[in-house]
């Protein structure tokens, strides 16, 4: 499916003469990120667009409730991202290897996944909207917008979910114009339908939430038809006992035990970030969340080379290619520190517009601009816990990620206390910086462990 500039190949000849390659691995590291990077921008984009909607409608109250169903999404799609991260470092390790067999396999388990998964989410979503939007906090009316968007929104959720199955394996094959397609398919069609459900329709709050469930289900057609167009040809039927084999199940759950928890702090620390934030009042809860899609940007943005990494380490280590696996860390990380300097001056210089552009509200846009200087301080030191990640994750270590994202969370509630009484909301964005850099630190002090792990492989 994919095209040549697309598969990467270790082990070569060429790869192993010197002077060619730090020119090759900048080409082989652009041409898997640039396209990830374009389809990841595409999200934050439709999160500014509803962002903007509901900006625009009348109070801050409903921008509060967008930013609360949105905050409860990511914990609920985000906290179960381990069927895209699992996903990418297992397919891309099978890849490495050539091992269609596996590779196959490991997409039909995560396919199941997730439909169990969002089965269960549907099942219960009324106790799982109550309470987590109650534990989150807000005014009434923040409350009762966020409960419509989310209701309208989560009937989409075993279909999100498969989603992430599906960029997984396209992420992990290296197929990263077709990722680019399909996000920017579903992005588009969402972004679409909110215009049309809004301010055609006039379904307020309700309509942003119902256009993410449309897009979420046209696009899971779409990844659906690209998971049958690639599948591997010439192998025999699924075997069953291969499929459901204990010791690739047992690998399965532990990976996908660690990453949950790994995610679920770092969702739990955005979600106490708005949370204390929220008792600050409405404008101060909207500010935040205005400025978090600056973050959000930047996120996407720069884990375009996280992906990058998580394909071509778990192909190296796929292939046993210890001198791939260095040169796909140092690449990466020389172009992530770039991206991550760029945002940087870019918040710096036109972020006051940006904020402008978001929201019509004045008291939300003087407080966001109060708050400006953290957010633009943000991509330079979060941008190596986002690439350590994929490194982590392509070498399928993800103790050691779980590891580091506990020890995070809980500098961070600590620095957050303490923080926020001393400095209001300053405080509560600089210890938001504290709990970024804590992440990096804490993962870089991990890395020798893989590499030692490589250390008996051919270079």
């Amino acid at each position: 499916m994919g095209s040549a500039p697309e598969e990467v190949h270790f082990g070569d000849s060429a790869a192993a003469t010197a002077p060619a390659v730090p020119v090759r691995w900048h080409r082989r590291v652009l041409t898997l990120a640039f396209p990830i990077v374009l389809a990841n921008l595409t999200q934050p984009i439709l999160g500014a667009v509803d962002t903007a909607v509901a900006g625009h409608l009348e109070g801050a109250s409903y921008l509060g409730g967008v930013a609360l169903g949105g905050l409860f999404f990511n914990f609920v799609f985000w906290g179960f991202g381990f069927l895209r991260m699992g996903t990418t470092g297992l397919v891309a390790q099978a890849h490495g290897a050539g091992d269609h067999a596996e590779l196959r396999n490991t997409v039909v388990r995560a396919l199941l996944l997730a439909a169990a998964i969002g089965a269960a989410v549907l099942l219960l979503q009324v106790p799982l909207i109550g309470y987590a939007l109650r534990a989150i906090g807000g005014s009434d009316a923040v409350q009762r917008h966020a409960q419509i968007y989310c209701h309208a929104r989560i009937w989409a959720a075993p279909l999100a979910l498969g989603n992430y199955v599906v960029l997984g394996w396209l992420l992990g094959t290296q197929k990263v114009r077709l990722a680019l397609l399909s996000q920017v398919f579903i992005n588009s069609v969402n972004i679409a339908a909110v215009l049309l459900y809004v301010y055609v329709f006039d379904w307020g709050v309700a309509g942003i939430g119902a256009a993410t469930a449309t897009a979420d289900a046209l696009g899971f057609v779409l990844g659906a038809a690209l998971l049958w167009r690639g599948r591997p040809h010439g192998l025999p039927a699924l075997n069953r006992a291969a499929l459901f084999d204990a010791a690739a199940l047992k690998r399965l759950v532990v990976l996908n035990r660690d990453i949950f928890v790994r995610t679920l702090c770092l969702l739990s620390s955005f979600g106490w970030f708005a949370h204390l934030g929220a008792k600050q009042g409405d404008a101060t809860l909207a500010a935040n969340a205005l400025l978090l899609n600056f973050q959000t940007f930047m996120a996407y943005g720069l884990d375009g080379f996280a992906h990058a990494a998580e394909a071509l380490v778990g192909a190296a280590i796929g292939s046993r290619d210890r001198h791939a696996f260095a040169q796909a860390i140092k690449v990466t990380a020389l172009w992530s520190a770039l991206g991550a300097l760029g945002f940087s001056l870019v918040y710096w210089g036109a972020g006051s517009w940006i904020i402008e552009g978001l929201t019509n509200q004045a008291a939300v846009r003087a407080t966001a601009e109060t708050y400006l200087p953290w957010a633009a301080l943000l991509p330079v030191i979060s941008v190596w816990g986002f690439l350590l990640d994929g490194v982590f994750i392509g070498a399928t270590r993800t103790h050691e990620l779980m590891t580091s994202m506990v020890v995070s969370f809980g500098v961070f509630v600590v620095a957050s206390w303490a923080l926020l009484a001393l400095y209001g909301n300053h405080g509560l964005w600089a210890a938001m910086l504290i709990f970024m850099a804590a992440r990096g630190i804490t993962l870089a002090r991990f890395l020798p462990r893989v590499v030692q792990g490589m250390a008996g492989m051919a270079a």
